[in-house]
C-alpha cells in the first residue's frame, strides 16, 4: 500500500481526507464515527460565540437526474456550547491520537475575543486551528465571516492576533466571494498563516417555488441567501486552488475544498498545488462510508503511477497552468468521428451547425446510409461536438502537427512592438 499520510504546515493524517467544518463535524459522535470508518482528519463545526439557528436550513440543486449536483444551506455556526464542544474535542482526540482534529473559530473581529478563543481550545489538544473568514450567511451580518474575509486588511488583522496566542498550526479558511482570491490569501501569509484552506460557500439562492412563491428553502414565508457548495462548484473552487498555488508570495501549503465527491476530485486538487482535501457534501449525501472507495481508489491509483507517497502528487500540474496570453496559438487540434462506434444522433452536427463553426457535414455512402464527417480545414478544435456527444469512443480530438514554432499571444504582441520601434527608426 502507498503511503497515504500528509503532513499540513505540522498537522499530519493518516490520508489525506478530512471533513469539513460543517454539519457532519458537529459533535464528537460524529466525528469519532468518521475516524472509525476511516476519514484522516476532521474541522469541527465552526466554534464561537452561541448563536440561534433556524429551521428549514437546506436545499440541493438537482440536474439531469443527478441529486444533490449543488447544495445550499443557511445553517450558521454550531448553536451547542462552547464548553460542551471542548468536552467532546478532548475526548475524540483522545480516542484518536493519530487523527487530525482542527477546530474552526469565529469570533468578532477583537484581538482579545481571539485571543480568550484560541487559549480555551487548545488547552482541549487540537492539532490546529481554522479561522472562518468565508461563511457568506448569518454570520456575516454581524461583521464575521465573510465580512471580515472580504477585507485584506481585516484578514491579515485578525491572523496576526490568532499567531499572537497560538501554540499550533493556524490554517485561513478564505471565501470565494471575493473578485481575487489572492488577495486575501496574500494578507493571510502576511499576518503569519501557516496554511490557507478554499473555498467556503459561495452566495447563492437554491430556487423559489413557483407555486407558492417562496424561496427555497424558506422560514415562516422569508428567505435569504445561502452558501453554495457541492459537485457544482468544483471547477470554481479548483481554480482559485491554482491561482494560489502559481503564486510565489503564498508559499504556504492549501487545503481544497469545494465539491470533492471521489478520489479522482481529491487527486486533481493535489496536482493543482492542494496538500490535502476537505469534504462535506458528499459525506452528507452518502454518508461516512464513502472513505473506503476514496482510500482505496486513491491507493490503487497510486500503486499504478509507480508514487510511493500521496505527497509526491502535490502541485505536480502548477507549473502546467498559466495566463492565456502564454498559451500556444500555433497547437491546433481537430475532430474525427468513428463512423463504426458513432450511433448517428446527430447532436454533435446539431451542436456545431447551430452554435459552433458548421463543419460537420451529413453524408451518404454508396448504400444512401447517411454518416457524420468533419471538415478538418474548417475544424477549430473547440471540443464541443465530443463534449456533447453520448457515445464514448465516437469523436476523436486529434493533434495536427505543424510547422510553426510555438508562438504564444505576448509573444507575438513583442515581436510586432519590436517591429514598430524598427520602424519608427
Amino acid at each position: 500500500m502507498a503511503d497515504l499520510s500528509i503532513n499540513l504546515a505540522g498537522i499530519r493524517s493518516p490520508n489525506p481526507f478530512w471533513l469539513a467544518s460543517a454539519p457532519p463535524t458537529n459533535s464528537g459522535y460524529q466525528v469519532q464515527r468518521a475516524f472509525e470508518a476511516g476519514w484522516g482528519g476532521a474541522v469541527w463545526k465552526t466554534l464561537g460565540d452561541p448563536i440561534l439557528n433556524v429551521t428549514s436550513r437546506f436545499a440541493a440543486i438537482s440536474f439531469n437526474g443527478q441529486k444533490v449536483a449543488g447544495f445550499n444551506n443557511i445553517e450558521l455556526i454550531t448553536d451547542r456550547p462552547l464548553d460542551v464542544n471542548l468536552k467532546e474535542i478532548y475526548e475524540t482526540k483522545k480516542r484518536f491520537p493519530n487523527h487530525a482534529v482542527v477546530a474552526s473559530l469565529m469570533v468578532e473581529p477583537k484581538q482579545e475575543k481571539w485571543h480568550e478563543i484560541v487559549k480555551r481550545v487548545e488547552d482541549v489538544g487540537v492539532d490546529g486551528l481554522e479561522l472562518n473568514f468565508g461563511c457568506p450567511h448569518g454570520m456575516a451580518e454581524r461583521g464575521m465571516g465573510s465580512a471580515s474575509g472580504q477585507v485584506p486588511e481585516l484578514v491579515e488583522k485578525q491572523t496576526y492576533w490568532v499567531k499572537e496566542a497560538a501554540k499550533t498550526p493556524v490554517i485561513v479558511k478564505l471565501t470565494p466571494n471575493i473578485t481575487d482570491i489572492t488577495a486575501t490569501a496574500e494578507a493571510a501569509v502576511n499576518g503569519g498563516a501557516d496554511a490557507v484552506s478554499m473555498i467556503n460557500t459561495i452566495n447563492s439562492l437554491a430556487g423559489v417555488d413557483i407555486d407558492s412563491w417562496n424561496t427555497i428553502p424558506h422560514v415562516a414565508g422569508k428567505g435569504a441567501h445561502g452558501g453554495y457548495c457541492g459537485p457544482a462548484v468544483k471547477p470554481i473552487a479548483l481554480s482559485m486552488v491554482a491561482e494560489c498555488a502559481r503564486n510565489p508570495r503564498i508559499n504556504v501549503p492549501i487545503s481544497g475544498i469545494g465539491g470533492i465527491s471521489n478520489w479522482q476530485n481529491a487527486v486533481e486538487f493535489m496536482l493543482m498545488g492542494a496538500t490535502g482535501v476537505q469534504i462535506c457534501t458528499a459525506a452528507m449525501h452518502h454518508g461516512f462510508r464513502i472513505i473506503e472507495d476514496m482510500v482505496e481508489g486513491l491507493d490503487h491509483y497510486l500503486n499504478e503511477k509507480g508514487i510511493s507517497s500521496v505527497s509526491e502528487l502535490i502541485g505536480k500540474t502548477v507549473p502546467r497552468y498559466s495566463d492565456w496570453g502564454n498559451l500556444d496559438l500555433n497547437y491546433n487540434i481537430v475532430a474525427q468521428i468513428n463512423t463504426e462506434v458513432c450511433i448517428n444522433c446527430n447532436k454533435c452536427h446539431i451542436a456545431c451547425e447551430d452554435t459552433s463553426h458548421q463543419c460537420i457535414d451529413i453524408l451518404a455512402d454508396a448504400s444512401g446510409k447517411s454518416y457524420l464527417k468533419v471538415r478538418e480545414e474548417d475544424c477549430v478544435g473547440c471540443n464541443l461536438c465530443s463534449i456533447v456527444c453520448p457515445v464514448d469512443g465516437a469523436i476523436d480530438m486529434i493533434e495536427v502537427p505543424h510547422e510553426q514554432p510555438p508562438m504564444s499571444w505576448n509573444e507575438r504582441q513583442a515581436v510586432l512592438s519590436l517591429a514598430q520601434s524598427v520602424k519608427q527608426l
